[in-house]
């Protein structure tokens, strides 16, 4: 009788398991985006979902949940079905996020990672009429004048807000966070010389750079990026200074490990196809498959790295 309860619940297991990879997705798939439509971070999960539609054979459709910091939109997908069908692009804000607010979920234990999708450095873009050209000179000038170079930035926690604290402490200089409410409104005051300083997503003041009406000190990332290769990176000067926007795919804690496998083929299939491949590429970003694995070890790293960064300034949150 053992033998063949034992028999029973391995089949049981094997037809659970081949269900999943087999049958799953039976109907469309939902990935939560946090941000609104028409932005490149919106742009990014709408070329991916392409990608992945193509390859799961069921329509992925793009949900925006725009608004609170992307804690609202987070939520709801850690409260979802864990049955893969609900999906959440998520990127730098959720590893800033767990340092920066008391959330309602938990990064690391009510989601499960699902793949990368891409990365791309910020740019550290200056007023043309900045008396510095390269990172070194930069620094140079904001120890001969502290506290009067002042940094754009979206916000407490955002891109260019980290982006100029790392510097701050990194290179042990003052410059002065200067948050708007929107980034589109800070490159503009950093090309009319309002602010001298600014750390967008290349793609976004491409225009600028190449019109000289602003220029690029340095790219984020440990390397040179493939959008901007003549500009350095700043780890050429400050040796492992490095941020990234990235922008991934994760889903419910408690998803059958076949579904999230199929998930990940998925997202590494979809943006290895040629034309969505060139399309994220032609957006500003750094095409970067992994595994599920690769990306919550990546997680924990970010939310380290900043949560460091955020004690050691003692950033807080906008207020409301």
């Amino acid at each position: 009788m053992l033998a063949k309860s034992l028999f029973v619940a391995a089949a049981l297991a094997l037809g659970t398991h081949a269900l999943a990879q087999g049958t799953f997705p039976e109907r469309p798939v939902r990935i939560v985006v946090p941000f609104t439509p028409g932005g490149n971070a919106d742009i990014v999960a709408r070329i991916a979902a392409d990608g992945m539609t193509r390859i799961l054979g069921q329509p992925v459709v793009v949900d925006n949940q725009p608004g609170g910091r992307h804690i609202p939109a987070s939520l709801m997908v850690s409260r979802a079905q864990p049955d893969g069908y609900t999906l959440l692009q998520a990127g730098s804000v959720m590893s800033v996020n767990a340092s920066l607010y008391r959330l309602p979920y938990d990064p690391l234990r009510d989601f499960a990672p699902v793949g990368m999708v891409g990365a791309t450095p910020p740019v550290l873009a200056a007023w043309a009429g900045l008396p510095a050209n390269n990172v070194a000179e930069l620094i140079a000038l904001a120890r001969a004048r502290p506290d009067s170079l002042h940094v754009a930035t979206a916000g407490s926690g955002s891109p260019a807000h980290l982006g100029g604290e790392l510097l701050n402490s990194m290179a042990g200089i003052r410059l002065v966070h200067v948050p708007y409410k929107a980034t589109a409104q800070g490159n503009t005051d950093t090309v009319t010389g309002r602010v001298q300083l600014t750390f967008p997503a290349a793609a976004s003041v491409n225009g600028f750079l190449k019109s000289g009406k602003l220029k690029a000190l340095g790219v984020a990332g440990l390397r040179r990026s493939p959008q901007l290769p003549e500009v350095p990176a700043i780890a050429e000067t400050l040796p492992g200074y490095e941020i990234n926007i990235w922008n991934s795919v994760f889903t419910t804690a408690g998803v059958p490990v076949a579904i999230i496998r199929r998930l990940n083929d998925a997202v590494n299939r979809g943006i290895a196809l040629p034309d969505i491949r060139a399309r994220l590429v032609s957006s500003g970003l750094d095409v970067e498959p992994g595994t599920p694995e690769a990306l919550g070890a990546y997680l924990e790293n970010e939310i380290r790295k900043w949560s460091r960064l955020i004690r050691e300034r003692g950033i807080k949150p906008d207020e409301d």
